[in-house]
């Protein structure tokens, strides 16, 4: 069976399970990021924002390259989250030449390390709740008489 995996992540953390064969695996990551905090002033102020909006967006990088490198051998990726950071770790496996692995990126809450496990069951291993449509590829039901 494929090795596959889940990831919930903001940009705070991830957390990341890990399917293959009957075993699962839960990993999480902080990011070590605090809340993003913009200024707004005077144009000699933009100068350190700007230099502040790298650096952030450097250690994002970084968090996000930690993730990916965490997915090691995984062949298909479902990234789920709230806000801008699943996209972000989507365009990060496009640099790292591994978009053909993410098989879905979808909108979610906040979750639990069980609800995120929970979820990579439910999509990859085909419960009756999967996120990409009816199980096991079942066309939708048909109106009677049509």
């Amino acid at each position: 069976m494929p090795k596959e995996a889940a990831v919930w992540i903001d940009h705070r953390k991830a957390v990341i399970v890990v399917l293959q064969d009957e075993s699962e695996e839960t990993i999480e990551i902080a990011s070590g990021m605090d809340k993003r905090v913009r200024y707004s002033g005077a144009a000699e102020q933009d100068g350190a924002e700007n230099q502040r909006d790298r650096r952030y967006d450097g250690q994002l990088d970084k968090f996000y390259d930690e993730v990916i490198a965490r997915l090691s051998g995984v062949e298909a990726v479902l990234i789920v989250g709230p806000g801008e950071a699943r996209g972000e770790l989507e365009k990060r496996f496009g640099h790292h030449g591994r978009s053909a692995h993410v098989v879905a990126v979808e909108p979610a809450d906040k979750r639990t390390d069980r609800q995120v496990a929970a979820l990579a069951r439910s999509h990859f291993r085909g419960s009756p709740r999967r996120l990409d449509g009816p199980v096991g590829g079942d066309p939708p039901p048909q109106a009677h008489g049509a």
